[in-house]
């Protein structure tokens, strides 16, 4: 039977990102998508101007129905969320449908950068706070991994050795490893090879066993959406039972080849990255030949 898992994030009409970027990932992956919006956009926020439609009103009435259909998640993947209110919807959520058995992935969608995002308020934070300590694996960038642990956000600017980043990223993650929470992924690592002066983005996964480290060539800009196919591809790969140091790979692999051709054909950051024609790489028969 097709693994199910339930995603919770905005639906962008331009972007290529969240609901549009997991839905197709996802579902590239043999896994099921199930989405649950939290907003619907015209286009995402980098846009000059866009329509905004929240969701969290039409959020109950979707789960009310989903209960009555007794319909069973084998995960759940929570991505972007406009306020503390919606939240709690999340958690009354997961309440009714997160089972011994399914796991729960949260994408802390807090900022970037150094930055926190301007609809982030302290009360939210502490909202976020509580999401992810319910989490199965987290995957934050470093901003949304500082703000998480109540570390100056700026620290990410100060540190630009890969060592003392990867160690200090480590530190951060298992102290949100500490309760339910066994896997993290901390996201866009940016730093310079001392050898070449290369400069690189990379991934750590950190698990009770110990930690992977995946980077490839920082090309371009920070892409809108590549977050979200990174987040939905551990999710997806959890869901099929891989292993998260190998969907870490996977992500950062087929991620890397559309950014590469997104900065060849001069696509913006707000258009996202031409990550389409490269689904195939997530397949099941891709996957177990290493393609």
């Amino acid at each position: 039977m097709t693994k199910k898992i339930a995603v919770i994030n905005d639906l962008s009409g331009f972007g290529k990102c969240s609901l549009t970027a997991a839905i197709s990932a996802v579902a590239a992956m043999g896994v099921q998508p199930c989405p649950l919006p939290t907003a619907i956009l015209s286009a995402q926020t980098g846009y000059p101007c866009y329509y905004y439609d929240d969701y969290t009103d039409r959020m109950e009435n979707i789960t009310r129905e989903w209960q009555k259909m007794d319909v069973h998640f084998d995960g759940i993947y929570t991505g972007f969320i406009s306020g503390e209110h919606q939240i709690r919807k999340v958690l009354e959520f997961l309440d009714i449908f997160c089972r011994e058995d399914t796991f729960l992935l949260v994408d802390p969608v807090m900022g970037d950068n150094g930055v926190r995002y301007p609809v982030f308020t302290s009360r939210m934070e502490s909202e976020m706070k509580e999401l992810t300590a319910r989490a199965d694996i987290i995957t934050p960038n470093l901003t949304e991994l500082c703000l998480l642990t109540d570390r100056d956000c700026r620290m990410t600017e100060k540190i630009r050795r890969k060592e003392q980043i990867i160690t200090a990223a480590e530190e951060m993650a298992r102290e949100l490893m500490t309760g339910k929470t066994k896997e993290a992924v901390v996201t866009g690592i940016r730093y310079r090879e001392e050898t070449d002066g290369r400069e690189m983005m990379g991934n750590l996964a950190v698990t009770e066993e110990g930690t992977a480290f995946a980077a490839f060539p920082f090309i371009g800009d920070s892409y809108s959406g590549t977050g979200d196919l990174f987040a939905s591809v551990v999710a997806a790969g959890r869901a099929r039972g891989d292993r998260l140091s190998d969907s870490m790979a996977l992500a950062g692999a087929m991620i890397e080849r559309a950014i590469e051709d997104a900065v060849r054909d001069g696509v913006p950051r707000n258009d996202g990255v031409e990550y389409e024609q490269y689904l195939w790489m997530l397949g099941e028969k891709n996957r177990l030949a290493g393609a």
